[in-house]
């Protein structure tokens, strides 16, 4: 994945789903946490 001036990026080997529960579960284990979940994908289709 390429960086850019705005921001980076990085390739795992995990499916979509899977990548978001064990970032999820490693930024608890720094003390953060996941705020807000929004589905652009279910927003978009609305309108």
């Amino acid at each position: 994945m390429k960086n850019t001036k705005y921001g980076f990026g990085k390739s795992v080997s995990y499916g979509f789903e899977e990548a978001i529960e064990k970032v999820t579960e490693e930024l608890k284990k720094e003390g953060f946490g996941v705020l807000a979940d929004l589905d652009f994908k279910a927003i978009l289709k609305k309108n």
